[in-house]
């Protein structure tokens, strides 16, 4: 075998592609992994808020991520080898999901948490104001953008309380998680090349047979996998896959901000997380009483296609304005941040057409995908390379996976993962919140 003939090679070195490396490599298969940036998780991985938590819409998706918490919390013991830049941490504040009234994200969360024993508790209004004295707990929405009339009018109504997962939290170095898979992979015997694109996909008689490269080489594997993101449309059309997919993934811009935490707690340490659908956000606590806020994605934010090596430029003045505003409503201690305090990440989303990612083979034999991540998947790193692997084990051992999709066992909570969630020919899950939330 020589240097360029792999078992699988992998596009894309961000987390769920680190994690899809180290779960074939384990295995036993030789993999190249191949990515355009300079080093594991630059692209949207580094970009990501790294939050953990279980409130996605359908079951399979809460069974993956509840499975997925126990990956960051044996992280040490997952990744099995030294990195000489350290460990990420897995960070368990917590996360509050507010509950607005009847209707709302809950009612999907609650029924499925239940089923499935992942644990929380349920606080009432009064609890939510011992547990958050700094919020304001009056109703405001639905979110609008901060240059909209309906974002200024009074308040209509209070919170009904939260549902609050005390497993939850976030990881606390999102590219140095990546970088943990890759020297992972690499005691396995995993391969890595930076700054390599790849431009064509190699196949003959319906099937891959490897890749072509920018630096004028070409791997040869009879598997390879697409996770590459923001790119991932684009390298579904390389291998003449996109059309046939009923559901289809995007590059959109994403903006997260960072703002001061109040100036009457110290919001790292005694804060969490908190979904905030009333005021279409989400937040988490950073080092040093400084808070990540991200919007959730409700209607009136926009969606901009962005291609995936497009100039993004900086943060936007209306973004930024609207969602340090929206927090402020809840949070009014922490005052508004002036312009010249604008902080944050400008960086893409690859996200799917339902927000569900895609986990499957494709219409290529030996071509699969791992794609629409973006937002909503990192915290599904361990448990999606697992995903991945044993979908192409058992496909290439003769599986039909499009007549019988394949049922996983997660690793450790024993939870059944029904791979058709993840279908590329799904129809679009009614079920799905159509935001980050999954």
């Amino acid at each position: 075998m020589s240097d360029t003939e792999y078992d699988a090679i992998i596009i894309g070195a961000g987390v769920i592609g680190g994690a899809v490396a180290y779960e074939l490599a384990r295995r036993g298969h030789r993999t190249l992994s191949v990515d355009k940036g300079p080093g594991a998780g630059y692209g949207s991985t580094s970009a990501s808020s790294a939050v953990i938590r279980f409130s996605y819409s359908t079951e399979t998706g809460v069974a993956a991520a509840w499975d997925g918490m126990h990956y960051w919390k044996n992280w040490g013991e997952y990744i099995g080898t030294e990195d000489e830049n350290g460990l990420a941490k897995l960070v368990q504040c917590g996360m509050a999901l507010l509950i607005e009234g009847d209707e709302g994200h809950h009612n999907r969360v609650m029924p499925i948490w239940d089923r499935l024993g992942v644990p929380y508790e349920f606080w009432d209004r009064a609890t939510l104001g011992e547990r958050a004295p700094n919020f304001d707990l009056n109703r405001y929405g639905p979110p609008a953008r901060s240059t909209d009339d309906d974002f200024w009018q009074d308040a209509h109504g209070e919170l009904v309380g939260a549902l609050f997962s005390p497993d939850a939290g976030y990881v606390d170095d999102p590219q140095l998680a990546a970088h943990n898979l890759q020297r992972a992979a690499e005691a396995h015997g995993g391969q890595f090349r930076f700054r390599t694109e790849v431009i064509g996909i190699e196949q003959s008689d319906g099937r891959v047979n490897g890749v072509s490269l920018s630096d004028g080489t070409t791997a040869s594997a009879s598997v390879v996998v697409n996770v590459g993101g923001p790119h991932s449309s684009n390298i579904n059309r390389l291998a003449g896959v996109y059309d046939a997919m009923n559901i289809k993934t995007q590059s959109i811009r994403h903006e997260t901000y960072h703002v001061p935490g109040p100036p009457d707690m110290d919001f790292t340490a005694d804060g969490f997380a908190v979904a905030d659908d009333d005021s279409g956000i989400y937040f988490r606590p950073q080092p040093g009483n400084n808070i990540l806020v991200g919007t959730t994605d409700p209607p009136c934010d926009p969606k901009i296609p962005v291609g995936p090596d497009d100039e993004l430029g900086e943060l936007s003045s209306d973004g930024w304005e609207t969602n340090t505003m929206r927090i402020n409503k809840r949070m009014p201690t922490l005052g508004v941040p002036l312009p010249h305090e604008k902080k944050g990440v400008v960086d893409r989303y690859d996200k799917s057409d339902d927000w569900i990612p895609i986990y499957d083979r494709t219409d290529l034999d030996g071509f699969y995908v791992a794609i629409g991540t973006s937002g909503n998947q990192f915290k599904n790193a361990g448990v999606a390379g697992h995903m991945m692997a044993e979908l192409i084990e058992a496909v290439e051992g003769g599986h039909d996976h499009d007549a019988e999709p394949l049922q996983v066992t997660a690793r450790y909570t024993g939870l059944n993962l029904d791979l058709a969630t993840f279908g590329r020919n799904r129809q679009i899950n009614a079920n799905s919140s159509m935001t980050v939330h999954g």
